[in-house]
């Protein structure tokens, strides 16, 4: 590892560039964008897509540098940190890209709503580059305090408003409960930076009474940002409440920056502490895959269905986690990136199927897809099947390696218990395909005409299709991201 000493050099710089360039670009749309008229809003909406496009090309670049802690020891730079930012901005780009009609049509597509997912992105990049306490809640509250003034965006919504006033209040109490337990472990251990964090409790010097106390309010802080059960709570109100786009802001790529969230603080900073945190994620993975699937199979609104999904899928990433092995990493990080790759697309399809005033969030509005588009249904069903884990999909891959991680490690119950829980959630997703192909529409079905939408729902479909028919390029990038950052 190389450490950067803090100093305005070009060296000391280099690893921020992505996020100096976002911030730069972020702050000057804010300009540009209030002398820019309403009708101008198109304008916006393509500087910003350069601007997330530029910055990703910008991660790509650094991608097989080694790893450097600059800025006093409180970033890091490496593989994974750049390889997990490229995926996340690729992917809030191609939320963009699928959110235009609807956001157009709702009067939306603002400067406001950009930059806040712009502002969201940088909070994220930070939490992915934190090696020290207070970088990781820095980035933490950049996001959460932009998705939640996204959330309340649409001013005239009672169940936006209700929606962002809950995300606020449990997010508020979830950042409580990390932040306490940040100050406890900086009192068991005298520092706030993780690499003397971990030294400290790896060679006996920290007090482990405390620092036992304060893992506790970590991982529950971990648990409340994943959506983790017991502490999902606000995950299927806000998914439901908010607007779509918003939704899978909030839902696709944070899961990228939570995963490097809990590999810098646990694998990382906690690693002497492995024994206790892992029985907390048994606790926590087990009641997230008992809770999503059950649930959700009584839910009638597809989008609090995937809320729940969402609970039942942090379940299954968290044995990859839980497994505290380099194998078990890997599968995780293959889990959350073919996640965030599902999540796109079946939101996505609300947003291709919803028009002026209909959301198209029922399951009931699938019925007879595939009676007025035979392509567009099959991408639901492979995306359906892929969350389902079913073979040949991404989603199938991901789960066998995670379980498989799983199994290596001894949980071989925990192994049968996620087995048995994943035949459960399959009847919900199968569910969606019913409907599509075998019942008549209830309604007028229309789609979304531009081909932005169309190509990247498309492209999202496709590529889970791929990566479970050929993982092995995808894997190959998540294994060596892992072992050249731990």
């Amino acid at each position: 590892m190389n450490t950067v000493p803090f100093s305005f050099s070009v060296a000391s710089l280099a690893p921020a560039i992505p996020e100096i360039a976002l911030l730069t670009l972020a702050c000057a749309l804010l300009v540009i964008d209030a002398f820019l008229k309403k009708r101008d809003g198109v304008l916006t909406y393509w500087l910003t897509l350069l601007t997330l496009v530029a910055c990703a090309l910008a991660c790509v670049v650094t991608v097989r540098h080694a790893r450097v802690v600059t800025f006093s020891g409180v970033f890091v730079s490496d593989p994974l940190s750049q390889v997990v930012k490229t995926i996340m901005l690729l992917t809030v780009a191609g939320t963009i890209v699928l959110s235009r009609s609807y956001l157009e049509t709702r009067r939306m597509l603002t400067g406001e709503f950009l930059c806040l997912a712009l502002f969201g992105a940088l909070g994220m990049m930070v939490m992915i580059s934190a090696n020290h306490f207070l970088t990781l809640y820095l980035g933490l509250e950049l996001m959460a305090l932009s998705q939640y003034a996204m959330v309340a965006l649409e001013r005239d919504s009672a169940k936006a408003t209700e929606a962002s006033m809950k995300y606020f209040v449990l997010g508020a109490l979830s950042s409580g409960l990390l932040l306490y337990g940040m100050s406890v472990l900086y009192g068991a251990t005298g520092s706030l930076e993780l690499t003397r964090v971990a030294a400290s409790i790896e060679g006996g010097q920290a007090n482990a009474t405390l620092a036992a106390f304060g893992l506790v309010f970590i991982v529950a802080g971990i648990a409340f940002k994943l959506g983790a059960a017991p502490f999902h709570m606000w995950i299927p109100d806000v998914y439901h409440g908010a607007a779509t786009p918003a939704t899978i802001i909030i839902g696709a790529a944070p899961k990228l920056a939570a995963f490097v969230f809990v590999m810098r603080l646990l694998a990382n900073g906690l690693q002497g502490m492995t024994g206790d945190w892992q029985q907390m994620l048994v606790f926590l993975a087990l009641a997230s895959m008992a809770v999503g699937n059950i649930v959700a199979i009584a839910q009638g609104n597809l989008k609090r269905m995937l809320a729940y999904s969402t609970i039942s899928h942090m379940g299954y990433l968290l044995l990859g986690i839980l497994a505290g092995s380099s194998a078990g990493y890997s599968a995780s990080l293959f889990y959350v990136v073919a996640y965030a790759i599902m999540t796109l697309g079946s939101f996505g399809m609300i947003l291709l199927l919803s028009r002026a005033g209909f959301e198209a969030d029922a399951l009931e509005d699938f019925k007879g897809l595939n009676q007025k588009s035979k392509w567009y249904a099959f991408m639901m069903l492979i995306l359906m099947f892929s969350l389902a884990g079913i073979p040949p999909t991404a989603g199938f891959f991901a789960k066998l390696l995670v379980l498989q991680a799983a199994l290596d490690a001894g949980y071989t119950w925990l192994v049968v218990v996620a087995v048995l829980l994943s035949v459960i959630g399959a009847f919900y997703y199968l569910r969606i395909v019913k409907l599509m192909y075998f019942d008549a529409p209830t309604g007028e079905i229309t789609l979304e005409r531009r081909l932005g939408t169309r190509w990247v729902l498309s492209g999202t479909a496709l590529a889970t299709l791929l990566f479970g028919i050929v993982p092995a390029p995808l894997l190959n990038l998540c294994v060596n991201a892992i072992s050249r950052s731990m």
